[in-house]
């Protein structure tokens, strides 16, 4: 995983877990806009917006560069050290070449053993990964709260695959249809109200960590999922838009 960088100015940067239900029975710097417009033409004494005769005109301005990152939404989920179980969340969005924060800063719970380091995250080692990554679909026990994501509800039969030795490793199982592998995680737990998909480890590569959410707070520091209050965790779910590519980037201040 990406290094990740440095808050600056007191605002979150650029662009852009296992489980938690057995538990439960759960920056980078900002960057303004690559180039600003340049100062209005001042016209001479006397002169008009067509200018004198034989008044040289200087040209004037050019547009300005669009925001590549315009309209973006970005998390950052922030602890002072990697034993840390509790972290800082903060939503931002893109606007006017400024990430300008719209929700937050909240208390998120994390893994019961902090973060790990980036690129150091194992399946059962009880830590939230470091990294920034997209969000997947968005689920719950409860029906569809009004969020803009694919949004899946949960049965009895549905499962998380977190065994790494089975070929559908960190992927939801319908147990109708596949089996999830070994100790699975039960997705119709209360925990699972509500919660999104964080995309950590999407290559599925065995052993490096599987059902990293985001959901809702069940008391205690989690297996490696992150966790807010239900009221916090639905406004978040609620404002998060697959058309402004929203991240989450979580790790240690560096």
């Amino acid at each position: 995983m990406r290094p990740w960088l440095r808050l600056t100015a007191g605002v979150a940067c650029a662009s852009l877990l296992g489980g938690c239900a057995t538990g439960a029975t759960p920056l980078a710097g900002s960057t303004r806009a690559a180039s600003t417009p340049a100062p209005a033409t001042r016209q001479p004494a006397g002169g008009t917006a067509t200018g004198r005769a034989g008044a040289s005109q200087r040209p004037s301005a050019g547009p300005a560069l669009a925001d590549p990152l315009a309209g973006h939404q970005l998390i950052t989920l922030t602890a002072p050290s990697y034993g840390d179980t509790y972290a800082t969340f903060t939503a931002y969005r893109r606007a006017g070449g400024r990430w300008r924060r719209v929700l937050g800063p909240w208390t998120a719970r994390i893994g019961r053993n902090g973060f790990a380091p980036p690129g150091q995250k194992r399946e059962g080692d009880g830590r939230t990964p470091s990294g920034t990554f997209r969000f997947g679909f968005l689920f719950g026990v409860l029906p569809n709260p009004g969020v803009q994501f694919r949004y899946r509800q949960s049965n009895s039969y549905d499962y998380w695959d977190d065994d790494p030795a089975s070929p559908r490793y960190n992927e939801w199982v319908d147990t109708r249809r596949a089996s999830p592998g070994l100790s699975p995680e039960p997705m119709d737990v209360w925990a699972y109200d509500y919660g999104a998909v964080i995309g950590y480890n999407t290559a599925r590569t065995p052993g490096l960590g599987s059902a990293i959410f985001l959901h809702q707070n069940i008391g205690i520091a989690t297996a490696g999922c992150v966790t807010l209050p239900t009221g916090d965790l639905l406004r978040v779910l609620r404002w998060l838009d697959p058309a402004r590519s929203p991240r989450i980037r979580m790790g240690v201040a560096t």
